[in-house]
C-alpha cells in the first residue's frame, strides 16, 4: 500500500471513531504528504482574504472565503463557488486557521457529494497558548511547511 493511502486510511478512521460525516480529518503533516503525492488532491483555504494577507497562504491552494471579515459575514455563495471551483473526484482537503470553518466546509462538502471530503485539523496557524498566541503548538505554519506571505 502506497503512502497516500496509508495516510487516507488513518484519516477515515479520525472520522470514524469522531462520528464524522465527512471522509476523513488530516493533520498538516498528512495534509502535506498527501498533496505531494496525490496528484488528484486539492487543498481549500477557508479563510478570509485579510487572514490570507495578513498572517500568509499555503503556495497552490484555492481560496474560497467560508465568510467575509470584517464580522464574519457567511459567505451565501460558497456552496455555488465550491461546485463551480472543485470537482466532485477529488480529494479535497479543507483548511482554515485552527480547523472549525474547515470542519464545517466539509460537512458541507459531504452534503454535495463530495465523497473526499477531508478536514485538516489544526488549521494554519493552530491552537492558541496561555498567552493567546497561535503557531506555537501545532498548525500547518508550526509544522514548518511551505507558506508565503
Amino acid at each position: 500500500m502506497d503512502d497516500s493511502l496509508k495516510i487516507l486510511d488513518i484519516a477515515r478512521e479520525r472520522a470514524q471513531q469522531n462520528h464524522l460525516p465527512y471522509a476523513g480529518v488530516l493533520t498538516p503533516n498528512e495534509a502535506f504528504m498527501l498533496l505531494q503525492k496525490n496528484p488528484s488532491a486539492i487543498l481549500v483555504d477557508v479563510r478570509t482574504r485579510a487572514e490570507l494577507e495578513l498572517v500568509g497562504r499555503v503556495p497552490q491552494s484555492t481560496h474560497l472565503e467560508w465568510a467575509f471579515y470584517p464580522g464574519m459575514v457567511a459567505n451565501n455563495e460558497f456552496s455555488a463557488q465550491l461546485q463551480a471551483q472543485v470537482d466532485k473526484g477529488l480529494t479535497v482537503i479543507f483548511m482554515c486557521r485552527t480547523g472549525g470553518r474547515s470542519h464545517n466546509a466539509a460537512v458541507l462538502a459531504q452534503q454535495l457529494g463530495y465523497q473526499e471530503a477531508y478536514n485538516m485539523a489544526e488549521g494554519f496557524e493552530g491552537e492558541a497558548n496561555s498567552l493567546k498566541q497561535r503557531t506555537m503548538i501545532n498548525g500547518w505554519r508550526h509544522a514548518g511547511l511551505p507558506w508565503t506571505n
